[in-house]
Order: structure tokens, then sequence, then C-alpha cells
């Protein structure tokens, strides 16, 4: 091994390795059948901290159930992503001055699978960084043959049981890429704007009521004015008319229990045609709606003939101006409103009156709800079947039509009376329907919702509608991995799909994950500039580096100024790198369940000196037994010393504990129980105390043996429990551990063990409590070491008190491994009636260890330390005092920054009164 660990050196090649010998495959045979979907990356995509979060949680289980001897599969593939690739391949043709319309359909269809097969594998090459042990050879794409053939059965199927129709609805427009966008497509941010306040004259020409609109424009496709049904003001105007200003249609005056008396005037314009909500309220009254928009977001021929053609912003100055004008407007406020834009184009959406396809949601939701009533499937955790059964119970129906060319194709065709056929194909369309060769068929245009392919992933990613073995062996898959934020769009649909199609639920438990979270608790997101790309931490990168990579494409200059600042002040040396395991294990190690993380550079810090601390701890391990017998003999468990059989019990209690959380998706005390092992009991104890055994030339051979033989044992077996976690450094030094482990060559690789809670490990209760004690003594002198700032060198007289016979016995026993660690100058067993000079004091047990101070420290130099530190102490507490004492600060920072600062105040207050505890005790020397 190298004298210092190196992620770099290792990773790549060793990913290299796994993926040659196809390790990742699920074996013909094993002690059951263990599977994950991967939620399909967008191949467009990039690797975020949200992947690397989820990714590694998902490899951590994958590798855990593959060491249990399971056939194993993590089912990998990326999703087509209609409208973000079609963005890239438009943006690139418009570089060459050309549109899709000038390749036209086909031309274009064949330049964005170009683009894909050769641009579209990043992602899939950073989850290789990552260390995911997916299954590439039965890698899959959502719009490659057998996917798109199983697209299009469930599509056909689904019409043909009346369950797939075509209708006009509402919908989300993106009026710049004219397509229908999901909800999950649309980002709503809170925006600053307008409210203004119009007075809508009755038509009896007896008043006027006035209404409060953000989008003065949509006023021209009003059809009603609603008011609360309990509001007396307008209680004697309800079904009366207004006469629509600008237009002169004559509109009701209408109650619903929608409206809120208290906002505004409590009376509401209604714009069925523009308005979600609107929408509603008008088919329960039976409105006309009216479309004002054209699929670019211009007036259209449905409005006054001045405002036609205009775009809907600089109609809105117009409405205004004019209604200003005729003396109808009465205010205008500014007002912060909430404003739905695309995620991929950026523009303002319209709700859009349209034709569309959509699937009947409630025939399928019903048996999804029973399958988690039932408990045949269940949420981690379970809150988040809440959130699961209040959507499904009012679910809608599904728009799934996108108005674009990249996906897959709607299999409907259209004669020239505008009738609609639907089939797998225009031959079978015809067949079916007695259509000859003299009726022409046009196929519809559009293509189906990115999430529609999605929603059959479990099964048609096995192989359906063919009835593969894989089908067999693997559907229901065994957990899902994913966010909240999609239980909706994707992990509902799949449930749906696969109880309709495959009789059965997809998986059988859905954990669900938190966001990942800068260290202030702010959400990532590049407009604020605190996004994180994980393979930066990975491979480290300069701060000049990183503030070009999160400015570049910003057209903004003053973003690009913004985002620049807070990069050079959160991140003045950029990162270093840190390695994958070092991210794996702070991911896994925050995965608290259900809650959102809180990334700390500071912890992925600390799990870097883990790794360090386990590759240096290694190369001790492997300098102590190279050319020396350390296999395992008939009286190996004899000759074992206490040291020996105490850290072979915390191995097996350490392997259960960890066992037990894994199984219950408790990541982060797993990773907390592992750490705790691997750094205090294996590296800072054992190692520690083997060290006496190992030097001593009186040492028999025999337990030189034995305890060589629990080194390597416990290491190599300290490595299987790490290795889901953190893989590529467990590998690395599993390799060079092997040889001495007497493991065959038959076994390549370190994930082909099983996993250590197999192994059987001798438990020792008794081993334990008396290593503890020892522990406590030599803790209890060290600590008192610290506090006094005495030498670690320099031999302490110790005296003893209120002990026991068992103690003196304990001490006679081990007095080799206590002078060797804790290097007593003396110890004097104190009677009862002893007076004990001034002294520091340790407990062990009942049992007191006492250090006489004089002669041992320089009183008025160490009373002149404490001072000073006190003093440092009393100055930070003081400013963090009058922050936590301003009102303006606790009331607008971020509540996570005001904790912060709570809990630094608390900290700072307890080192205080320790420091203060300790001067008194010199002071009275």
């Amino acid at each position: 091994m190298d004298k210092s660990f190196d992620p770099k050196s290792i990773e790549q090649a060793q990913y290299e390795r796994w993926e040659a010998a196809n390790i990742f495959a699920p074996p013909e045979t094993g002690e059951a059948s263990y599977c994950i979907l991967l939620p399909p990356p967008n191949v467009t995509g990039t690797l975020h901290m949200g992947h690397a979060f989820q990714h590694t949680l998902m490899d951590t289980l994958i590798r855990y159930r593959r060491m249990h001897g399971d056939r194993t599969l993590w089912q990998g593939g990326t999703d087509h992503a209609g409208i973000a690739t079609q963005m890239v391949v438009e943006r690139q043709l418009a570089a060459q001055e050309k549109t899709r319309h000038d390749l036209g359909r086909e031309e274009f269809v064949r330049a964005v699978w170009d683009w894909k097969n050769e641009s579209g594998g990043t992602i899939t090459r950073q989850m290789r960084r990552l260390g995911d042990s997916v299954d590439w050879s039965r890698e899959r794409f959502t719009m490659d043959d057998g996917l798109s053939e199983a697209v299009l059965e469930v599509f056909v199927r689904l019409f043909d049981e009346g369950l797939i129709y075509r209708g006009k609805r509402l919908v989300n427009w993106d009026p710049v890429l004219h397509t229908a966008l999901s909800d999950l497509e649309v980002l709503s941010e809170e925006e600053n704007g307008h409210l203004w306040h119009f007075r809508y004259p009755l038509a009896d020409g007896s008043g006027h009521l006035t209404v409060a609109t953000t989008r003065p424009e949509t006023m021209l496709g009003d059809t009603a004015v609603a008011v609360h049904p309990g509001d007396e003001r307008y209680r004697d105007l309800i079904g009366k008319t207004i006469r629509l200003p600008l237009v002169g249609r004559e509109i009701p005056i209408i109650a619903d229990d929608y409206v809120e008396s208290e906002f505004g005037s409590g009376c509401v314009k209604i714009t069925p045609g523009h308005d979600f909500n609107d929408y509603a309220m008008g088919q329960r009254h039976d409105l006309p709606v009216i479309n004002i928009l054209t699929i670019d977001a211009c007036l259209n021929d449905s409005v006054p003939e001045a405002y036609r053609g205009l775009d809907r912003y600089e109609a809105r100055k117009r409405v205004v101006a004019d209604l200003d004008h005729l003396g109808l407007l009465e205010k205008t406020e500014d007002h912060k409103l909430m404003v739905p834009r695309g995620d991929r184009s950026g523009t303002v959406v319209e709700p859009y009156l349209t034709d569309q396809w959509y699937v009947k949601a409630g025939p399928l939701a019903e048996p999804a709800i029973k399958a988690v009533e039932d408990g045949r499937i269940r949420f981690v955790p379970e809150n988040w079947s809440k959130t699961y059964f209040e959507w499904m119970r009012n679910i809608e129906d599904w728009c799934i039509s996108r108005q674009i060319w990249w996906g897959h194709r709607i299999p409907a065709w259209y004669d020239g009376d505008g009738n609609v056929y639907v089939g797998r194909s225009e031959d079978e369309v015809r067949e079916k329907h007695g259509l000859g060769a003299e009726v022409a068929l046009e196929q519809d245009e559009d293509v189906l919702d990115t999430w529609f392919s999605s929603a059959l992933w479990p099964f048609s990613t096995l192989g359906w509608p063919e009835q593969t073995q894989e089908l067999k062996d693997f559907y229901p898959t065994s957990v899902l991995v994913t966010g909240f934020d999609i239980i909706f769009f994707w992990v509902a649909r799949m449930i749906m799909m696969g109880e309709h199609f495959m009789g059965d639920v997809p998986f059988r438990e859905v954990y669900v994950t938190g966001l990942i979270r800068d260290s202030e608790g702010q959400k990532m997101s590049k407009s604020k500039g605190n996004v994180i790309d994980p393979i930066d931490l990975i491979d480290g990168i300069s701060a000049d580096d990183l503030v070009a990579k999160r400015t570049q494409g910003l057209m903004q200059p003053q973003m690009a100024k913004k985002i620049e600042k807070t990069t050079r002040k959160a991140f003045p040396d950029g990162f270093p790198a840190f390695g994958t395991d070092a991210l794996r294990f702070t991911l896994a190690a925050l995965a608290t369940t259900g809650r959102d993380i809180k990334f700390d550079l500071g912890r992925i810090e600390g799990y870097r000196n883990f790794c360090n601390k386990l590759w240096n701890a290694s190369r001790f391990v492997l300098m102590n037994v190279e050319g020396q017998d350390c296999s395992p003999a008939a009286d190996t468990a004899e000759h074992r010393t206490l040291a020996d059989r105490w850290i072979l019990d915390r191995l097996a209690a350490t392997a259960a504990t960890a066992t037990q959380q894994l199984d219950a998706y408790r990541f982060d005390l797993a990773a907390q129980t592992l750490y705790e092992f691997t750094w205090h009991d294996y590296c800072d104890w054992y190692l520690e105390l083997t060290k006496p055994v190992l030097n001593d030339e009186a040492t028999p051979e025999a337990v030189k043996r034995a305890t060589r033989h629990t080194l390597v044992s416990v290491l190599e077996a300290l490595l299987r429990l790490l290795h889901p976690v953190i893989p590529f450094i467990t590998e690395a030094i599993w390799t060079s551990v092997k040889p001495h482990a007497g493991i065959g060559d038959d076994i390549e690789f370190l994930v082909q063990r099983p996993w250590p809670a197999q192994d059987g490990f001798p438990r020792d209760a008794t081993a334990t409590a008396e290593l503890d004690w020892v522990k406590d003594f030599i803790t209890g002198l060290r600590r008192i070491r610290a506090e006094m700032d005495i030498a670690p060198g320099k031999p302490l007289p110790v005296l003893v008190k209120n002990w026991s016979e068992a103690d003196q016995q304990r001490y006679a026993r081990h007095r080799g491994l206590l002078e060797f660690l804790a290097k007593p100058e003396s110890v004097t067993w104190l009677d009862a009636t002893d007076e004990a000079p001034e002294s520091a004091m340790a407990l062990v047990d009942e049992m007191q260890l006492l250090i006489p101070l004089a002669g041992l420290i320089d009183k008025d130099a160490e009373l002149a330390r404490l001072d000073k530190e006190i003093g440092k102490l009393d100055k930070n507490l003081e400013q963090s005092e009058q922050r936590l004492s301003n009102a303006s600060f606790v009331d607008r920072a971020p509540a996570e920054v005001v904790q912060k600062e709570r809990d630094r105040v608390a900290e700072m207050q307890a080192t205080r009164e320790q420091l203060a505890a300790q001067r008194e005790r010199i002071r009275a020397m």
C-alpha cells in the first residue's frame, strides 16, 4: 500500500476492474431476489447533489444485499427527457441559423438520436465515478426499441379499455416551446408585481362592482363575476349582470364558496379559459369558456379588434390605459405574487385551453390506493403515505400529450372527417377499421409526456410485454428510493400502471428522501450561487474555476457578480479533492429518515480524515503481519489476549447493530456505528493495545500469532462492513489484506465476500467489561493530562481511593497495558482514612484516580493561560449575545442561522464553566 491515501490513484481504475468483470450482474442463483430501479436521470443531465445522495443510498443497499448472497439487480437507464433534449438540439440548430422545421420531423428526430449517441452519456459516466454498481449490461433508455414497444402496447390497451381519451381542457402552456407542461415542469417563485382594481359597471346602470386582478389582459375573456354567497354586501346582486368594460358583453354575478370575502373587494373576475380555479368554477356554474390567446401568448380574434395580435404584456398595458381613460381604474397596488415559469424556457406559463390526450386516473387510482392501505406497499417514513392518499383520493385526469417532436409519437390517426383511430401501426388501424388505401390518414403530431414511459419503468425495463425470466425473478422490485417531490408524478403512476398491467405492485417499499440543502439550510439553486457539483467535491476545484463554472452562460452581469461574490466568500480556496468515499460516507451519515439535509463541508472534511485513518491503520496492520504467521490455528482462541477477545466482541456487536440499522433504512445510524467502531475501538484502542504484545520479545509466539490473526481478520471484516458505503478505499485495502486473511483465489473482489454478521464472531461480555475498566483508567489519566496541560510523556504519580479488591486484581492483571499506555510513575492505593493532597481527579466506576498537582504544573503560568482563554471566550460570548439580543437579526435572519448562533453561545458557555472550574482547582493548590 502507498504511504498516503490518494483517491484519484485508485477510484477510476478500480471501477474499470469491477465493470470488466461484470460483477454487478445478478448471479444465476442466490438466497433471494433483490432489485432496485434507478430513477432514470435525464439523458441531458449531469450529476447533482440530489443524485449523489440518492445513488449513495441505493448503492449501499445493493452492495449490502449482494453481500448477503441475494440475486441482486440494480436496474439502470436514462430518460429521453422530451422537452430538455429537444431544446439542446434546437439550440445547436439555432447556432447554425436553422430551426427544426427547416429539417422536417424525420431529419430532426435523427439529429436528436445522433446527439444522444455522441453526447448523452455524461451522467452515466459520472455515475461510475460515484461507484454506482448498476448492471450496465442491462442499461435501458426510455426510447429504446423494447421500451417503445411497451409504451405503444400500454397506450393502445388503455384506449381500447376507455381509459385514454382526447379532450379540450385547460393545461399549463409554454408559449415559447409551444407545448403543454406537467406541474413538475413548472416552477413558481414569488416575484414583484401589481394588483389592479377595476370598476365593472352593473348592466342596469345602478352602480358598479370593484374587482382586483394581477393579469388585466385576461379580463377580455371574463364570463362572470363571483362573490361569496354569505357576503351581505353583494347578496342582493347575485343573479344580476355586469357589462364587461372594453368588450360590452353581459356577464352574470354568481355566488361561490371559493371566493374569499376578506380578499380585496370580495368580488372576483372569472376567466375560465385562463385560470385553473376559474375553470373549475366555470364547470360548476356552466359558464362559457373563452380562449383569448394564441400559442405564442398573443391575443387572438376572440377579443375586440384593438387588442388583436398584441403580445400579452403589451395588451396588459393597453387594457390598463384604456380602463383608466374610461375612469374605471380605481387604484394600482404593488403586490408580490407567485409567478409560474417553464423550467426549461424560463418563460411565464399560461393556463391555456387546448385539445390534449388524457388518462382517466380514477379507475386506475382505486387499486393503487388499496395497495398502500393493505400494506403491500410501505412508505418509509410512513407519514408520506398520508401525502400519497391525499393526492390519490383527489386525483384528476392525467394530460399525457406534448406538442414536441422528440418522444413516443401518439399512435393515433385521423381521417379527413376528423375521426380518430388508435392502433399499434397504421396498417393495424386500416385492417381493424376496414379503411382502404383511398382513405387518407394522418398520424397525430403530438408525443407522449415523458412521465408516461417512466410510469412503465418497473416492468418495461424487465422485458414486458414479453413474459421474460427477469420479470419472474425481479418483479415486484424490492425498494424504490426517491424524493418526496415526485410521489405524485412518478411513484403513484408506477403503482397504477403496475397494478393494472402486472396485477401486482411494482415495489414493496418506498424510501422517501429529503432534499439536500446548503449549510445554512437554504435550497440549492443556481440563482443563489450555492449549488455544489459532487464531481467538484470528488476531484477538487480552485476558487477561480468554481466561479467560472457557476457564472458560465449567465446573461445578466449583476447576477454573475452576485454569484462570484457569494462563491468567493463561501469557498475562498475552492474545494480540495475529497474523493468519492468521503462524499458517500458524508451523505450516508446525514441521511436521517425523510428529513432535509444540510450539507456542510466540515462533515466531508471529517470523513476524508476518516478514510485517511482507515488507510493508515491498515498499513500498520500489514507492516506487522508481513512475512509473519497470522493464520488461524486450533489454539488461537486460547491464546487470545484480553484486547483480542474484546475487539471480537465489539465487532460482533457492531455487525449486528449495523445490520439492524441498514435493514431499517437508518443509513445515518449505521454510518455512525461503523465510524465509532473503526475510529475509536479498532484504530484508537485495539491497535494501541496490540503494540506491547507484538513488540515485547517475552510475548509467546502463540500469543503473537493469535494477535496477528485477530488484527487481520477483524480488519478484513471491518472492510466488508464499510464496503457498501465506501467501496473504493475498502476494495483497495482488501486487495492487500486478502493474501494474509486466508482468502482463496476464487474470490477476486471484496463485494463477493459475505456480510460479516453471518460470520459468527465470538461474543465475550466478560472481556468487554474488563477492558472497559482498563480504558476508563487510561482515559481518566489522559483527560487529567489534557486539562492540566501536562506533557503526554511525563510520568504521573497516581493515588487511588475508594477502590475495591476487584479493582486491585484488575490492575494487577493488566499492569503491563496500563503502564505502556497510561505511563503512571507510581500507583499508591490509599486507605479510606488516608488524606490526599490537592489533586485532579478522574473516576473509574466508583474508584477515584488522584493526581497530586504540586510540582507537576507551574501554577502561575497555568492560571495566566486559563485567564487568557476565559477572556477570549468572554469577548466572543459578548458579541454573540449582542447579536441574539438584536430583534432585527432574530426576526430577519434564516431560522437555521439564528439557531446556529444560539448553539454556539451554549457551547461557549459550557466551555467557560469547565475552564472556570479548572482555574478554581488550581488556585486552591
